[in-house]
């Protein structure tokens, strides 16, 4: 069995679609780790971190933050939101922890600018009730569209460079106006003044921007341990999830050497984190969805709502075609597996092994969200175990029922369980002895 101890690089990435619990995973794993790396999304994505009587809802700065001696690093492909970066550096030192001399900010990474926000809001609110995608409205999408087009995109090393700064973003906004104006009837923008607030921001972001690609190999090659965090979900991967239901970046294992310069092969570890059942705000299909009480139970006890938003979350069964798809994706080889507590409440679990499509059964996950639509869960019952699990702190501690049901969850995966939560402090996190 593999030991999450081990020397090496570890990749965590989520395999449904976001809020799997990833900022327990890495708060627990990062005090074996030297460096913990954000690679992908931005402030869209929220993970919770809970120590103690501190909870936290991390958007930016990794989860890793709260180990004293590990250096954080938002890497390339993360879109840079300065204002939630320093309201999120600013709450955390509310609470003790000094953040800006342990966080290092890539030079290449893109700026999350106030007209990307408006714009978010103002093209979502254009399109018909069905065809609007459920946006966080923090300006992700149209920030990524921007990096796609270059020549409306401002990186971090441009933000520094006041008289370079001054001139794209002159000519950014004025394009912004026009198009806005046209498509929205929006009053225009001022583009001093929002010169002369990230202007601010850039004075302060200064002492933390490097070349984090450069220093990423240096550490690998130095040794260090370097533990990847993947925000959002594999099943919402611009390329690979459910299109066009998913966010602007490749938010799947496929991502993390775009998204840090640093290539996967070394990587060692790619534990795939899922919930023990599924969850998803906003939009888009989920073929296993309870829209009934058990979902309301499962969405109560898990309080299913939303770091960002605040949504609640559609709730369902564990999805075992969809969550093995994005495992054979990212090439998982161990799995987290979340939230296990929140299933003890029920005298018999179901789990989706299969889909039905017209009368006959899939093992795959269609590529087409209308196909996807269609499909039918084929739910297979599983024992529960009726019985409080918040208290166990090893694995021999969990009911024979609750381990019969990780082994049903390790064959449809085809990987083995390496870690499970039974509630959301550190100490309820179980690792699987090797």
């Amino acid at each position: 069995m593999m030991n999450l101890r081990q020397p090496g690089n570890t990749l965590v990435v989520g395999l449904q679609w976001g809020d799997e619990g990833k900022g327990q995973i890495v708060d627990y794993l990062s005090e074996e780790f030297d460096i913990i790396v954000r690679y992908s999304g931005g402030a869209n994505a929220g993970h919770s971190v809970k120590v103690g009587d501190m909870k936290l809802g991390l958007h930016l700065v990794p989860s890793g933050i709260l180990r004293e001696r590990v250096l954080c690093t938002i890497a390339n492909g993360v879109a840079l939101d300065p204002e939630v970066l320093f309201e999120e550096i600013d709450v955390l030192r509310e609470h003790g922890v000094s953040a800006e001399d342990r966080l290092r900010i890539s030079d290449r990474a893109h700026v999350v600018m106030p007209y990307h926000k408006l714009e978010d809001k103002l093209s979502e609110a254009a399109l018909s009730e069905g065809s609007r995608i459920g946006t966080t409205a923090r300006g992700i999408g149209p920030l990524y569209a921007d990096k796609a087009s270059r020549t409306n995109a401002i990186r971090v090393h441009q933000l520094l460079e006041p008289k370079v700064f001054r001139e794209r973003l002159k000519d950014i906004v004025a394009r912004k106006n026009r198009v806005f104006a046209a498509l929205y009837d929006a009053e225009p923008m001022d583009a001093d003044a929002i010169y002369e607030a990230f202007t601010a921001h850039a004075d302060r972001l200064r002492p933390m921007v490097c070349d984090t690609a450069h220093l990423l190999h240096g550490a690998v090659a130095d040794g260090k341990r370097l533990l990847f965090e993947g925000a959002q979900g594999s099943l919402l991967d611009l390329d690979h999830g459910t299109f066009p239901y998913v966010t602007s970046s490749n938010s799947s294992a496929c991502g993390v050497s775009v998204g840090t310069g640093v290539p996967a092969q070394v990587i060692s570890t790619f534990l795939g984190v899922a919930k023990a059942y599924t969850s998803r705000v906003g939009r888009g299909p989920m073929p296993t969805e309870l829209d009934n009480g058990v979902g309301q139970a499962i969405r109560d006890v898990g309080r299913e709502y939303g770091t960002t938003t605040g949504r609640p979350r559609r709730c369902g069964w564990f999805d075992g075609v969809a969550t093995a798809y994005s495992a054979r994706l990212g090439g998982m080889n161990a799995i987290g597996l979340i939230g296990l507590n929140v299933l003890s409440q029920f005298d018999e679990i179901s789990v989706c092994t299969g889909y039905e499509l017209a009368g006959r059964r899939i093992d795959h996950f269609p590529s087409d969200v209308d196909v996807l639509e269609q499909v039918r869960p084929i739910l297979e019952p599983v024992e529960g175990w009726k019985q409080d699990l918040s208290g166990c702190r090893r694995w021999e501690d969990l009911p024979t029922a609750a381990a019969g049901y990780l082994a049903k969850i390790e064959s449809i995966l085809g990987c083995p369980i390496v870690a499970v939560t039974v509630g959301p402090e550190r100490q309820q996190l179980l690792l699987r002895p090797a």
